[in-house]
């Protein structure tokens, strides 16, 4: 899976395309993943110590993986994620749209 945590990446397919956001919590072994403001559920949650009021609580829905692309922070558009071998043997992630190095 070649999204982080922390990532800004862009809904391409589903209901909330076109929507971007950070990307919360990953899932690799379910190739799922959480954004910020995306696939909103609504929760019917019984009053609670963490929760003392109670009653329906919106949150973030996991979605695929695959139905969101990562903003390239150069140009702002959607970009494909590429693996570039450094000098120092470790791999870092490259923007298949600018060619630039993605910060880790």
């Amino acid at each position: 899976m070649r999204i982080k945590k922390n990532d800004l990446v862009r809904v391409m397919t589903g209901n909330d395309r076109g929507k971007e956001g950070k990307v919360l919590k990953v899932f690799p072994e379910k190739n799922r993943i959480i954004v910020e403001k995306v696939n909103l559920i609504k929760r019917h949650t019984r009053a609670s110590r963490d929760v003392p009021q109670g009653g329906i609580i919106e949150k973030e829905g996991p979605i695929n993986a695959s139905n969101v692309m990562l903003v390239c922070p150069n140009t702002g558009k959607p970009t494909r994620i590429g693996k570039d071998i450094l000098s120092d043997g470790s791999r870092a992630r490259v923007s298949k749209k600018s060619g630039e190095m993605l910060n880790d």
